[in-house]
C-alpha cells in the first residue's frame, strides 16, 4: 500500500514542485504557461493529500484512541494544517501556500513508512516451514495390505510403514524394525538415533537406514512438531515491540508543535495582530512537519541492510538493528552452528600387539560400501591417511548396531556398544580404558571386532568450525558472555565449550527448553541473541531479544530470525553486532539534527525575535526544512562507507580433532 502510494504522489508531486511560485522565485525560471495552470498546484496537491493522507489520518486516529501521540499524530497534524493553510492561501485568505511542502511531505512520510514495512516482512513464515517437515501422505497398515492415505486422516492407534529416507507422518511407537533415525532437525542431537520395537518416533524425523513400522500414539496437535509450532508462534506474538526512536521522538515533538502553534496564536492574538496569529501560528505548526525525523530511522534501516547485504548479513526484522547493539549474551546452538554438524574421525586405538593403522584398515574395509555417515567419516579418515584398504565382501548393514563383511576370509565387525554386547566380544582391559576416557570427552565410540574379539576402537565426534574459536574470542573482546544449548550429552557440550572457552553450557535441552532457557537468560536481566539453524532453534529464535540464523540451515529458523547470516560463519555474528552499533550511531546523529532543526526553527517561527527584527517567513522555514532533510540523507549515505571486519578463512585457533 505505501509503495503504491509513495510513486503515485511522487509524479503528481513533480509538476506541483515545477509549478510551485516559491520555488520559481528561488531558481529564477518560468514554466510554460496554459489554460489553469494557476490551479495546478492546488489541484494536485488536493489529489496528493486525498490519496497519500488518509493512511497517516487513520493512523492518527488509532493513536489518539490509544491516548499514545506519534508519529502518525504529528505527520497528520503537520499535513492537515499545511492543506488548510494552502487552501486559505489559494483564496486569498492569507498570504502563503505551501501546496509543495504539502506535496513533498506527505510523498516523504510514504516512503520512510514503505522503507519501514519493507524491512519487517517476517510474517508466517516460520509456521509454515515447520509445517512443511511433515509429509502430505503415510502408508497405513491395513488388515495387511499397504495403502497410501493423507497423513490428515491418520488416528491414533494406526501402524504406518516408513522406508528409507523417509519422514515419520506422526508421533508413534516402533512396533517393527530397526533404522537409524536422524531427528537433528527436532531434538539438536547430531547423532543418528538407533530405533528398535518400544522406541518413541517423533512426526517430521528422517528414517536414515533401515525400515520402520510405527504404531500412531499422536496425531495433528498432539504431536511434538505441533508443540514446537506453537511455541513459535507465542514467542512471536510475545517479542520485542519496543518502539522506534522516531516514534519517541515524535511523541515529543507532537506536544511541543501543539503546544508553540497554541501559544503563538494567543500571544499575538492578545498583541492585536489577528493576521499575524494565524499566519505564525500555522507557520509553527508547518515547520514541524517531520520530514527529516520520518526518514531519520527507515533510511538508516535501508542502507544499513543494504550494507548487510553486502557483507552476507541479511536483516529482516525494522528493530533488529536497534536491538543487536544491546544485546550482552550470546547464545550459540552447537549442531551446524558452532560445529559441522558432521562426524569426523579424532581418534584410533589398537588393542595390545595391533596397531592404529591396522584398526583403520579393518574398519574402512568394512564400511567402505556403507551410507551411514559414521561409515563415511571413517572411509574418509582412511583417505585422507593414505591407508591401503583391503578388499572386502559380503557386506550387511546390522541397523542400529553397525555392519559386518568378510575382510582377508574373516569376518569382521565395525559397530557400538551395542554391537560389542551382542556378539558376546572380549574387550582388553587397556583398550576398555582408552574408550571410558573418549565415551568421558563426548566421542562416539565404535569397536572393530575380529572373530569375536575387540582388536581395536574408534573415537569419532562432531566436528568444529575451525571458525567459531575466533568468534568466541571476538564476541569476548567486544565485552559480551557467550552461552551454548544443544541437545547433545553433557560429556558432548562440555568438551565442544572447554575448546572454545564458552562461558556457559545447557546440554541435552529439549526444544521446549531452549525456549525456557532463553527466557530464563531474560528473566535474569540479560539482553539475549539466539544463533541457531536447526527446526529446534525456532522458538529460542522468536523468544530472544535478537535472533540470528545461520543461513545455511533450515527455512524455519531462517523465518524466525531478525538477523540471518548467509554463510555458516559464527563469526559474522561480530559484524552483526558492529553493524548494528554503527547504525544506531547513525540513527542518533540524524535524530538529533532532525529535533535539533526545530529546537531553533519553531522559537523563531512563532515570532519570538521578531521584536529585534528577526522574523521566519513560512516560505524560509519550508526550505530550511527541505535542507535538514537533505543532511538526514547525506548523513545516513556514509553509513555506506562502513567496512565490517573481513574474515579471513583459513583455520583459525586450535580446534582440530585431538591426535590419537
Amino acid at each position: 500500500m505505501f509503495r503504491d502510494r509513495f510513486w503515485l504522489s511522487l509524479l503528481l508531486t513533480i509538476p506541483i514542485l515545477v509549478y510551485s511560485d516559491e520555488i520559481q522565485e528561488w531558481l529564477g525560471y518560468a514554466p510554460p504557461a496554459f489554460v489553469g495552470s494557476d490551479w495546478l498546484s492546488a489541484v494536485l496537491g488536493a489529489i496528493v493529500f486525498l490519496y497519500g493522507g488518509p493512511v497517516f489520518l487513520r493512523g492518527a486516529v488509532g493513536e489518539l484512541r490509544d491516548r499514545q501521540p506519534g508519529m502518525m499524530m504529528l505527520i497528520s497534524l503537520a499535513i492537515s494544517v499545511a492543506f488548510v493553510a494552502s487552501l486559505a492561501g489559494t483564496f486569498g485568505l492569507i498570504e502563503v501556500e505551501v501546496w509543495w511542502e504539502l506535496a513533498t511531505l506527505i510523498t516523504i512520510m510514504l516512503l520512510g513508512h514503505w522503507l519501514e514495512m519493507r524491512a519487517i516482512a517476517q510474517a508466517r513464515g516460520a509456521l509454515d516451514a515447520l509445517a512443511a517437515l511433515l509429509p502430505d501422505e503415510a502408508e497405513r497398515i491395513s488388515n495387511g495390505r499397504v495403502e497410501t492415505v493423507r497423513v490428515a486422516d491418520l488416528r491414533v492407534g494406526d501402524i504406518v510403514l516408513v522406508r528409507p529416507g523417509g519422514r515419520v507422518p506422526a508421533d508413534g511407537t516402533v512396533v517393527q524394525g530397526r533404522a537409524d533415525v536422524d531427528e537433528s532437525m527436532l531434538t539438536g542431537e547430531s547423532r543418528e538415533v538407533a530405533k528398535e520395537p518400544g522406541a518413541d518416533v517423533v512426526a517430521g524425523s528422517v528414517i536414515a537406514g533401515g525400515s520402520l513400522r510405527v504404531r500412531i500414539a499422536a496425531v495433528g496437535e498432539g504431536t511434538a512438531l505441533s508443540g514446537i509450532m506453537r511455541l513459535v508462534a507465542a514467542a512471536q506474538a510475545s517479542g520485542s515491540r519496543a518502539q522506534a526512536l522516531a516514534d519517541r521522538a515524535a511523541a515529543i515533538l507532537f506536544y511541543v508543535a501543539l503546544v508553540a502553534g497554541v501559544v503563538t496564536a494567543v500571544t499575538w492574538f492578545a498583541l492585536g495582530e489577528v493576521d499575524a496569529a494565524l499566519v505564525r501560528a500555522t507557520t509553527v505548526l508547518v515547520i514541524a512537519c517531520p520530514h527529516a525525523l520520518g526518514l531519520a530511522i527507515p533510511l538508516v534501516i535501508s542502507i544499513g541492510t543494504s550494507v548487510g547485504a553486502r557483507s552476507g548479513l541479511l536483516v529482516k526484522d525494522r528493530l533488529a538493528l536497534e536491538r543487536a547493539r544491546d544485546v550482552d549474551l550470546i547464545i550459540f546452538d552447537k549442531t551446524g552452528t558452532l560445529t559441522r554438524g558432521r562426524h569426523v574421525l579424532a581418534s584410533v586405538a589398537g588393542a595390545p600387539g595391533v596397531g592404529a593403522d591396522d584398526v583403520l584398515r579393518l574398519a574402512a574395509a568394512v564400511e567402505a560400501d556403507s551410507e551411514h555417515p559414521l561409515a563415511r567419516a571413517i572411509a574418509s579418515a582412511a583417505l585422507d591417511r593414505r591407508v591401503t584398504l583391503e578388499q572386502a565382501d559380503g557386506f550387511e548393514a546390522l541397523p542400529g548396531r553397525g555392519a559386518r563383511a568378510r575382510v582377508g576370509g574373516r569376518i569382521v565387525h565395525v559397530g557400538g556398544p551395542r554391537l560389542l554386547e551382542e556378539l558376546g566380544a572380549t574387550l582388553p582391559r587397556e583398550l576398555a580404558e582408552t574408550t571410558e576416557g573418549w565415551a568421558t570427552e563426548g566421542r562416539t565410540v565404535m569397536y572393530v571386532i575380529d572373530e569375536g574379539r575387540a582388536i581395536g576402537a574408534l573415537g569419532l565426534e562432531d566436528e568444529v568450525r575451525p571458525e567459531s574459536a575466533e568468534a568466541v574470542a571476538r564476541l569476548h573482546s567486544m565485552g559480551l558472555r557467550v552461552a551454548m544449548i544443544t541437545g547433545d550429552s553433557h560429556a558432548v557440550a562440555g568438551s565442544v565449550a572447554r575448546r572454545l572457552a564458552i562461558d556457559e553450557v545447557a546440554a541435552q535441552v529439549l526444544p521446549a527448553d531452549k525456549d525456557a532457557a532463553v527466557a530464563a537468560f531474560q528473566a535474569r536481566g540479560h539482553r539475549v541473541a539466539m544463533v541457531g539453524d536447526g527446526v529446534n532453534d525456532a522458538p529460542a529464535l522468536a523468544r530472544a531479544d535478537l535472533g540470528i540464523a545461520i543461513g545455511a540451515g533450515t527455512d524455519v529458523a531462517v523465518e524466525s530470525a531478525g538477523i540471518v547470516l548467509v554463510r555458516d560463519d559464527p563469526r559474522d555474528v561480530v559484524g552483526a553486532i558492529e553493524l548494528s552499533r554503527a547504525s544506531y550511531r547513525k540513527m542518533l546523529q540524524n535524530l538529533a539534527w532532525a529535533t535539533g532543526y526545530n529546537v531553533v526553527a519553531i522559537p523563531l517561527a512563532a515570532g519570538l525575535l521578531a521584536p529585534v527584527g528577526m522574523e521566519l517567513p513560512m516560505s524560509v522555514g519550508a526550505l530550511l526544512m527541505s535542507g535538514s532533510t537533505v543532511v538526514v540523507a547525506l548523513n545516513a549515505q556514509l553509513l555506506r562507507r562502513l567496512r565490517l571486519a573481513p574474515w579471513t578463512r583459513e583455520r583459525v585457533g586450535s580446534v582440530a580433532p585431538s591426535p590419537a
